[in-house]
């Protein structure tokens, strides 16, 4: 039935059975740790809320149901479910990822898992030519991100699909700032999605959760097993204020991308900003790519300002009124970041500036407001 629904009726009722003790219309939150057995082995398959619970299961239905995928896992946070997924490599193993990724995802590839000699190759997967450069008998995994943080490249998931496939290779695709109401890897050939659940899918800043979702039989039963065996796992609450906020995914994203339309116009045609990143301009590089594979365009913006100094960026973010100095991103409250001492800070200076992470580089994530007020809002902060 699921296959057949359009996006807005998976998103509630999506992998979703009704409560079968009362007939709750949301599937409740079991706040629990073990389950009573009435023989050795488990009760209706749930034995220990490491391994199953009921509100977790509800939200990994519905996660492989926005995914279009047959599995959805869920784990305490982004950073979590990719850890999942290099476990499934071993030592030796090479991966290519793209050069452009949120600082988090680096941290994790080259002070974690590189100390267990798996080998990262850091490349602009907008180009073909390079990624089949890299690749060698011990490339596992290619890692995309896109469209990438925070600069907003597009990435073409088929291309890299054929790549992978040709050569045996896992393809996974971190899907956080598309979302799968803009986009979804598993149709264009990915083998893993990737979501860090706080941000677009949650979408209220109020809960940490990473999610993974696949279509192979044997690439669920490994990462069910790394879920089990790591523990990096959601709590129940956190499980059930994810689903509250899938229901709303679509109407949210409807208003993030509006927004972030006027919003880029409006920075476009104003002297006093340099240059705009959104991959729904047209002269965005691989914009005919994002019109192609994305429903829309997203509610990510980012922008140098005329000058391209520091100073100026970081007096800019500091006197906007309306939308609040944070990290994070997806969320219904509109946030501005300077991600070269935010979200990318982990990423060395010369490495980062390589991607184009400049110190003049701001970040919006633009919420669901009215466009006119925030646009009002970042006049009043250019002309300070």
């Amino acid at each position: 039935m699921n296959k057949k629904m359009h996006f807005n009726s998976k998103v509630i009722h999506g992998g979703q059975i009704l409560d079968k003790s009362f007939g709750s219309v949301m599937p409740p939150i079991y706040q629990t740790s073990t389950y009573a057995q009435t023989t050795p082995g488990g009760h209706k398959g749930y034995e220990y809320s490491r391994t199953h619970n009921p509100t977790r299961t509800a939200l990994e239905n519905a996660l492989a149901s926005i995914e279009s995928g047959k599995y959805g896992l869920a784990f305490g946070s982004g950073l979590a479910a990719m850890d999942a997924v290099l476990k499934l490599l071993k030592p030796g193993d090479e991966i290519i990822a793209t050069h452009d990724l949120y600082g988090g995802s680096y941290r994790l590839f080259t002070k974690i898992f590189e100390t267990f000699n798996l080998k990262f190759h850091f490349v602009d997967l907008q180009k073909i030519n390079i990624i089949k450069s890299k690749i060698n008998k011990s490339t596992k995994l290619i890692w995309v991100e896109t469209p990438t943080n925070p600069m907003m490249n597009v990435i073409d998931i088929k291309a890299v699909s054929k790549i992978s496939k040709e050569n045996n290779i896992m393809l996974a695709v971190d899907n956080t700032f598309a979302s799968p109401y803009l986009q979804n890897p598993l149709l264009l050939g990915a083998d893993i999605v990737m979501h860090s659940a706080t941000k677009y899918i949650a979408g209220h800043s109020d809960v940490i959760l990473g999610a993974l979702i696949v279509n192979s039989n044997k690439l669920e039963e490994q990462l069910r097993f790394i879920q089990n065996a790591s523990g990096a796992v959601p709590g129940p609450m956190d499980c059930f204020l994810t689903l509250r906020g899938i229901k709303t995914l679509a109407v949210r994203m409807e208003r993030h991308c509006l927004n972030a339309k006027k919003i880029s116009k409006f920075l476009v045609d104003n002297p006093l900003i340099e240059k705009v990143f959104w991959p729904g301009l047209s002269d965005h590089p691989n914009h005919l790519i994002a019109k192609k594979q994305m429903n829309d365009f997203g509610g990510m913006i980012s922008f140098i300002p005329k000058g391209s100094s520091y100073k100026n960026a970081i007096k800019i973010i500091e006197n906007l009124k309306i939308f609040t100095l944070a990290e994070s991103l997806g969320g219904v409250e509109s946030l501005a970041g300077h991600p070269a001492s935010m979200t990318h800070a982990s990423i060395p200076k010369n490495v980062r500036e390589k991607s184009g992470v400049s110190d003049s580089l701001i970040r919006l994530s633009v919420g669901i407001e009215d466009y006119q007020d925030l646009i009002d809002d970042i006049q009043q902060a250019i002309t300070y």
